[in-house]
């Protein structure tokens, strides 16, 4: 009897999320239908979603399907802001979670039904993301170039700005010293990045390059921002160190969900990163102003 009441109730998480998947994947597909082949591919994954439901609602039959609306609303945001790979992906690491509950009753699941609950898991676990792949935007394949910029400039720029201000104990002086910094850096990142491309990368070298140095360029500008907004330096260096944490949850997280990789960990690390090197550099820019005299 426990053991029935166990099943049935993955089955009633079942038929939610799957139910609400299948909603998810039909609305997607409705708003991509002017591109006919990845309309088709959601299409796809919502019909699969729909059979897993119906797989679930044999276990549960009295559970009515609960759409969870806040999660398509949030889906369908961050397909327009960042794009329809980036929001299957986040659905795919939803779908995580979800196996892990599926096979914690595999042992509960009767015979005649093994083949077809095998069969799920097998969508769940490597069909789907045989279709999102199908779906990736050729930008997306630049993305590792993109976090790249970002996080070298957001360490960087951060620590030659504490530098200068160890030195000049200027916020205008370390403002100016991270752009020009930056510009000179965002070169020398789009060549390094050109280069690497060309070994065997999948995709355009230059658009690499591009990718890359912008996105430096532009960290480095909105990093500076604050340094010729005030003239406190500490309010200054707390304000860029906000916007570069800021700047840092946002590509970390978008990396880490294209990717399907960890965000926590990455994101601690270059966050311990930058605020180390914004750390050293700044006593390390003050003992040089304490050693030379330097007055400004």
């Amino acid at each position: 009897m426990q053991q029935f009441e166990e099943l049935e109730e993955v089955a009633r998480v079942g038929v939610s999320d799957e139910y609400s998947d299948y909603i998810m994947y039909t609305t997607l597909s409705k708003e991509v239908k002017e591109n006919k082949e990845l309309s088709l591919v959601l299409e796809q994954l919502a019909q699969k979603e729909y059979k897993h439901y119906q797989f679930w609602k044999r276990y549960a039959q009295q559970q009515e399907p609960k759409v969870n609306r806040l999660r398509i609303y949030m889906v369908r945001f961050f397909k327009m802001i960042f794009g329809l790979t980036f929001a299957v992906r986040y659905l795919e690491r939803h779908e995580e979670q979800v196996i892990r509950k599926y096979r914690s009753v595999e042992h509960l699941i009767p015979e005649q039904d093994r083949t077809e609950y095998i069969q799920m898991l097998a969508d769940e676990e490597h069909h789907e993301k045989e279709f999102s792949s199908r779906i990736e935007s050729s930008t997306v394949r630049y993305i590792s170039f993109i976090v790249l910029g970002l996080a070298d400039a957001l360490v960087e720029i951060s620590g030659i700005h504490a530098g200068s201000l160890g030195i000049y104990d200027s916020t205008e002086i370390a403002g100016l010293a991270g752009i020009i910094a930056g510009a000179a850096a965002s070169l020398a990142m789009a060549s390094a990045a050109f280069a690497q491309a060309k070994q065997g990368f999948q995709g355009s070298a230059k658009l690499s390059a591009f990718y890359t140095g912008i996105s430096y360029f532009v960290t480095a500008v909105i990093l500076a921002s604050p340094y010729f907004l005030t003239k406190n330096m500490v309010e200054a260096l707390a304000t860029s160190l906000g916007l570069a944490v800021l700047i840092l949850v946002i590509t970390t997280y978008y990396g880490a969900v294209i990717r399907a990789q960890p965000f926590t960990r990455d994101f601690t690390e270059i966050t311990l990163i930058m605020f180390g090197a914004t750390a050293v550099l700044y006593v390390f820019g003050y003992f040089i102003r304490f050693t030379t005299g330097i007055s400004v």
